[in-house]
Parts: C-alpha cells; structure tokens; sequence
C-alpha cells in the first residue's frame, strides 16, 4: 500500500507540476528550525548547495525539453505562462517558509512552548503552499494539453526518464541506509556480550 502511494504521489508530482517543477518548488526551501514542521510532522525542504545543483540539473532538462518540443507561438506562451507562475510561486514558498521559520524561532524562546500554535502556522503554511502548487499544476497542464500527441509523446518520454531517476535514487537511499543500520548494529554490543565482558573470571 505505501509503495503504491509512492508510485501515485511521484506520478501527480511529475505530471502535475510537469518536468520537475515539484522539484524545482522545494529544493532549497529554508529547513525548519528543531521545534519546526518537522517535529509536527511537516516536511522541511533540503537547503544548501545540494538543492541549488538540483534545480541547475531541473533547469537545465526544462531547457533541454523546450528546445525538443518545436513549439507555436501559441503552446510557446502557455509554456511562458506555466513557467513564470511556478518561479513566482516557488519564491512566494519560500517566503512562507522563511516567514514560518521566524515565527517558530520567536516561539522557542517562550518557557513553555505553544504547540497548539506551532501546529497551527505549519496547516497555514501548508494550505497557502498547496494553493501555490494548485495553481503552478494547472498553467502546465494547460500548456500539456495544448500540445499535439507527437510533442506529448516527447513529455512522456522526459517524465519516465525522470521517473526512473526517482526510482533508482530510491533504491541507492534505501541500499545506504541499510548499510548504515548493519554497521551500527555491529557496532553496538549485545547485551549479553556485555555482561560476559564484565563479569570477573571463574577461578
């Protein structure tokens, strides 16, 4: 079942905010403070060097995929159009992640945390930035459904390469956190070796 919601969720994403834009909208969002979203139970957004190379790399297939399209003058605008509003929406997530982050640093210094409040400017956040992906989603699959089969084909293609991108980046996580947790398990002494370590020899 959660894999299946995976599969689902990457698939509305990719075609949603098509070739990479999901990406493109979260990669260097600000991380939540420790009292944050994430202990809420929010997604904080991976900042740093690592999302700035991601979005170069969304950028760069963005510009790849336009030049294979051989768009008229008319898909070219609603392309225009669908990439000026997932700019405009990424920086208006931003904000809102930055605004959100201030405000749980002022909360954190209060003796007794507001949870209650914590919780409810992470569902304020989470609701604004859901409208701003609602609406980057519907200028490109305007744009997506004003192409020909030929140039839908062309997405089509783009988007499973990527999806098997995802996959495959999965997997390499999955194989490295696995390593991670057998080397700490191994690390870690059971408890009966340790009390055989401790106990004094039998004379």
């Amino acid at each position: 079942m959660s894999k299946q919601y995976r599969i689902l969720t990457a698939a509305a994403a990719a075609i949603a905010l098509t070739f990479g834009a999901a990406h493109a909208a979260t990669t260097d969002a600000p991380p939540p403070p420790p009292a944050g979203p994430a202990m809420m139970g929010g997604p904080g957004g991976p900042g740093g060097h690592g999302g700035h190379h991601m979005q170069q790399r969304m950028q760069k297939q963005l510009d790849e995929l336009h030049g294979q399209l051989k768009l008229n003058a008319d898909q070219e605008k609603l392309w225009q159009t669908a990439l000026t509003t997932m700019k405009q929406n990424h920086q208006a997530m931003r904000a809102n992640f930055k605004q959100m982050g201030e405000q749980f640093k002022s909360m954190e210094n209060q003796p007794i945390l507001d949870l209650n409040a914590m919780h409810a400017a992470h569902q304020k956040v989470d609701e604004q930035n859901a409208h701003l992906r609602e609406q980057t989603a519907a200028t490109w699959l305007n744009f997506y459904n004003a192409l020909n089969d030929q140039q839908k084909t062309t997405v089509s293609t783009a988007l499973k390469k990527h999806f098997a991108r995802m996959h495959a980046h999965e997997q390499r996580m999955h194989e490295r956190w696995n390593k991670n947790r057998e080397r700490a398990d191994g690390a870690r002494p059971t408890p009966g070796a340790a009390a055989g370590a401790s106990a004094p020899a039998a004379q």
